[in-house]
């Protein structure tokens, strides 16, 4: 790496909008194998209770699926603002662009669009992700970003996040970023805990444990939350302001929470209220005529099955059955 006049180069290869992190997409494909591993033993069910494993296990899975991209999604907080701003240091150029701002759990990714695409004999169309995990280190990120010369509005609004910045912008996300991704991690196992338990006549116990995964969800949305509880810095262009909001991810994560609160306490009040519906709800009536079956299939005496003796009658003892 060189210098030219005392500044950084620019490289002039496009950059393309990142859609799908890898550790989502293989989330995702390893759900997608355990729903589709489930449909081709779906035939084998008979009757209704096919509909009932069929709704169990899907809610199941869309819950841990959930769970677990969001993680690694990057749209738990986004904003987007138009402006007119310089594209390259230390240049009178102006072009037109679109800024995003995207925080995840893990980091942020800052997008670039220009409006058009095509302006100053380029083309602009960039997204730079900059971690902030305990295994990544974001000043490092961004002095690599300076490098490489990225455009001047992705610096300037990861300049904001950098532990050197007045704003403080990374610790507070940072922080919050991690206590949400650890309860939605102790979300994920109750959630396994909560399968295991309904997998065995104790259905009520696997509704606590889903009243309880519902409220780890809850509990990383209010830690993610905190944020806004402290005064952030103003992303300024100009006059345009780039102005943030929670995201898709945030809101998926408030309608699986609440998801949960709803199967859970359906499952505890049809505990106490209907039992019977419940076990039918979880095919355990079934379980059950069997068993009364194998019990009907007892041993009779033989004596007493062809009447030879009656209750009112004494039996009386033969001398060669001494």
């Amino acid at each position: 790496m060189t210098l030219f006049d005392g500044v950084y180069p620019f490289y002039l290869q496009q950059r393309k909008v990142s859609v799908f992190d890898i550790s989502t997409i293989v989330v995702i494909v390893v759900f997608l194998t355990f729903a589709c591993s489930f449909l081709l033993i779906i035939p084998g069910i008979r009757g209704r209770v096919r509909l009932y494993w069929t709704l169990r296990v899907l809610f199941s899975l869309v819950m841990g699926v959930v769970i677990v991209t969001v993680q690694f999604t990057g749209d738990w907080e986004t904003g987007w603002v138009r402006a007119n701003t310089s594209y390259k240091s230390f240049s009178t150029a102006l072009v037109s662009v679109d800024i995003g701002l995207h925080v995840g759990l893990a980091g942020v990714n800052i997008s670039l669009r220009g409006n058009p695409v095509n302006q100053v004999n380029e083309t602009i169309n960039y997204n730079e992700h900059f971690a902030w995990s305990f295994d990544s280190d974001y000043d490092q990120s961004y002095s690599q970003g300076l490098e490489r010369g990225l455009p001047s509005p992705i610096l300037y609004v990861a300049e904001k996040f950098t532990t050197r910045s007045p704003c403080s912008m990374q610790r507070q996300y940072r922080i919050s970023s991690h206590y949400a991704s650890a309860t939605l991690w102790v979300a994920f196992c109750t959630w396994l805990i909560s399968n295991m338990l309904f997998s065995m006549p104790v259905l009520v116990y696997g509704g606590y444990m889903l009243l309880v995964t519902g409220a780890f969800m809850i509990f990383s949305l209010l830690s993610f939350s905190t944020v806004r509880n402290s005064p952030l810095c103003l992303i300024q262009f100009g006059t345009a302001i780039l102005h943030t909001g929670y995201g898709g991810s945030f809101w998926l994560t408030l309608a699986i929470g609440l998801l949960c609160f709803v199967a859970g306490i359906s499952v505890v009040t049809l505990h106490y209220c209907n039992l019977d519906l419940l076990k039918t709800l979880f095919d355990l009536h079934e379980d059950k005529a069997e068993e009364c079956q194998e019990m009907a299939e007892a041993h009779v005496n033989p004596h007493f099955a062809n009447g030879e003796l009656s209750p009112s009658q004494p039996s009386k003892l033969h001398p060669n059955i001494i």
